[in-house]
C-alpha cells in the first residue's frame, strides 16, 4: 500500500493548494448556527400560521340560543285507490300525515291553503302503483315528493318535513 503523503506546510497553516486560506472553523460554526436558526424560525412561523388557519375554520362556540321546538299540523286522513293494480280487486292507500313546521305561526298560514294541499296530495297519490310503495326507499320517495308538493302549495312558507303516522296498502 502506498503511504499518504505528509501534509504540506501550507495545509497545516489553513491554506489549500491554490494558495487561498480555508474558512476557519469559527466561521463554519457561525454559518451553521445561522442556517439552523433560520430553519427553526421558518418551522415555528409555519406552525403558527397553520394553527391560525385551522383554528379560524373550527366552529366557535356561540352564545347558546335555546332551540325552538317544532310545531306539528295534522292533516285529514287520506284514502285513495291505487292505479294499475292489474287485478279485479282494487287496492287502496290510507295515510295519516303530520306536517312538521319550523314555527307555530306557519300553521295559521297553512289552514287557508289546506284544500290546495289536499288536492295536490290526492292527484299525486292516485297515480301511484303498489310497487311504488315497496320498501323503505319507496316510502322515502313518497315523503320527499309530498314535502315538495306541500311546499309548492303553501309558498312562500315551508314545512320542515312530512311525517307519516300510518301507511296502509290494502
Amino acid at each position: 500500500m502506498a503511504k499518504k503523503p505528509a501534509e504540506t506546510d501550507k495545509e497545516k497553516d489553513g491554506e489549500d493548494e491554490g494558495g487561498q486560506a480555508a474558512a476557519p472553523a469559527a466561521k463554519r460554526g457561525r454559518l451553521r448556527f445561522v442556517v439552523i436558526g433560520l430553519a427553526a424560525v421558518l418551522l415555528l412561523g409555519g406552525g403558527a400560521g397553520a394553527y391560525y388557519v385551522f383554528s379560524a375554520r373550527a366552529p366557535q362556540k356561540a352564545a347558546e340560543v335555546p332551540a325552538k321546538p317544532p310545531a306539528f299540523f295534522d292533516l285529514p286522513d287520506v284514502l285513495v285507490n291505487l292505479s294499475g293494480t292489474g287485478t279485479d280487486r282494487p287496492q287502496y292507500l290510507k295515510l295519516k300525515i303530520v306536517l312538521e313546521l319550523p314555527d307555530p305561526a306557519v300553521a295559521e298560514q297553512i289552514r287557508p291553503a289546506l284544500p290546495r294541499v289536499m288536492d295536490t296530495f290526492q292527484v299525486f297519490l292516485r297515480e301511484l302503483r303498489p310497487t311504488d310503495l315497496e320498501g323503505s326507499a319507496g316510502v322515502f320517495r313518497l315523503r320527499e315528493e309530498l314535502t315538495r308538493r306541500v311546499n309548492m302549495a303553501i309558498a312562500p312558507n315551508k314545512v320542515t318535513a312530512v311525517l307519516f303516522k300510518e301507511i296502509v296498502v290494502q
